[in-house]
């Protein structure tokens, strides 16, 4: 039988099964968010988006991009190389300290750049959540590699809406501001973790993998020629990871950093509000990439083709309802005082109207071994964003960073799609696989 992956109600239904998963996940954050925001007001809502965000992105560094490596590196058969397990762990344990290291060495900084109201002792803290970012994300990346996608949309669902009772139990014995973010956000991290690993483990066997002699378990001596080639290809991709949540969220630092977090705080909402359109291009990298990595390069780029025009016709049908709501969400969930976050909401909501395809170019790009070309593509479009962040927020504040993302979002993603078009044109899809041999990886 053909490996081809045509545009079937299964797979429809797996696409909106992730979205879905997002979709709830964005609804936790928006609860935890209201919570933020009734307890502490617009400054509290951008303490807690730069507290997400920055922990994580210091430990992603950190690891030399495995979470992006993982899913390529455990789609059949780079699964059972041996001393792949040993490797991966041994990367993971060591950005880990070392990112928890860098926050401890960093929160002078940090604290004097972001958070000038709350002491240096504890933004210091907030590290503990550098490694129960990590541990979350590499497990929920192991089990996109393992295509237990049940399992995936659980964790991205649970991922945000477990934060809402973690964040509530610091609040009900006494804890408050900042204080009570970070033990809920640690909380929630290992919560979630604990059920990614659990099923990585049940995927695997645990019992029998992890006590391996063969070199196919958990424990054993680490492969450096292996993990060089697992750094190479994550690298490669995290450059694309890190473009692509700087793109998203660098506004947020350098809009907090010159407007203070209260203007952040309403930014926030308007740009989580505005990437409910983002979902579907996201489940489609998400769901696409294991499974292209495994076609052969004609195959995996007829099947990328296909999606083109029905995911631009989606993202464009779903804009509309999605605009004429922003203004009663905004109100009739954030209260009066977010008002001003409407008018940048609807910008943001023009960026992300060819999200959908450039999820699928992404997922092309990733699947074929070339995770350098996107992450080439996201590099140009964060120098966008930057220049027009210092150009734009001194004078218009959060709609500045809004005209910028957006400007940034729709240069970057066609881009993609006309990458996308070039590549998989019958003269450059070759009929060999897709998924780049190991020797291969590093070039």
């Amino acid at each position: 039988m053909s490996g081809r992956i045509p545009f079937s109600a299964e797979l429809f239904r797996t696409v909106v099964a992730n979205t879905s998963a997002r979709a709830l996940a964005i609804v936790g954050l928006t609860l935890a968010t209201v919570l933020v925001a009734r307890t502490g007001g617009p400054s509290a809502v951008g303490e807690y988006a730069l507290l997400r965000m920055l922990p994580g992105l210091v430990g992603v560094l950190c690891v030399l991009g495995l979470p992006g490596a993982l899913a390529y590196f455990l789609a059949a058969p780079r699964r059972d190389l041996p001393r792949l397990w040993p490797t991966l762990i041994a990367i993971g344990f060591g950005g880990a300290l070392l990112g928890t290291v860098v926050w401890l060495v960093a929160s002078p900084v940090i604290a004097h750049l972001f958070f000038p109201d709350e002491p240096a002792l504890l933004i210091a803290v907030a590290g503990v959540t550098v490694p129960t970012q990590l541990l979350l994300t590499l497990g929920k990346t192991a089990l996109q590699g393992l295509e237990d996608r049940r399992g995936g949309d659980v964790v991205i669902a649970a991922e945000e809406l477990a934060f809402l009772p973690c964040y509530l139990l610091p609040l009900l014995i006494g804890f408050h501001g900042v204080t009570a973010i970070v033990v809920g956000l640690a909380l929630a991290d290992l919560v979630v973790a604990v059920e990614a690993w659990r099923r990585v483990s049940r995927l695997l066997g645990w019992r029998r993998y992890g006590l391996s002699g063969n070199g196919l378990g958990w424990f054993g001596r680490p492969d450096r020629e292996l993990g060089r080639q697992v750094a190479s290809y994550g690298l490669r991709g995290q450059v694309g990871g890190l473009m692509t949540l700087l793109n998203l969220r660098l506004d947020f630092a350098i809009l907090g950093a010159m407007a203070g977090p209260a203007v952040l705080g309403g930014y926030a909402v308007a740009s989580k509000y505005a990437e409910l359109l983002r979902l579907p291009g996201t489940a489609l990298t998400w769901v696409f990439y294991p499974r292209l990595a495994k076609l052969g390069q004609r195959e995996a780029a007829a099947t990328a083709r296909r999606m083109i025009r029905p995911t631009l016709i989606g993202i464009l049908l779903a804009a509309i309802p999605v605009a004429l709501l922003t203004s009663p969400v905004m109100r009739l969930l954030y209260g009066a005082s977010f008002g001003s976050a409407v008018a940048p909401a609807r910008v943001l909501l023009a960026g992300m109207l060819l999200a959908g395809a450039s999820g699928v170019a992404s997922a092309y790009l990733y699947g074929r071994g070339t995770p350098g070309l996107n992450s080439i593509i996201l590099g140009i479009g964060l120098v966008i964003t930057v220049v027009l962040d210092l150009l734009l927020i001194p004078k218009h504040g959060a709609m500045g960073a809004a005209i910028a993302s957006t400007a940034a979002y729709l240069f970057t993603d066609a881009l993609l799609i006309g990458l996308l078009l070039r590549l998989s044109g019958p003269s450059n899809a070759r009929d060999s696989r897709s998924a780049v041999p190991i020797s291969e990886v590093s070039s």
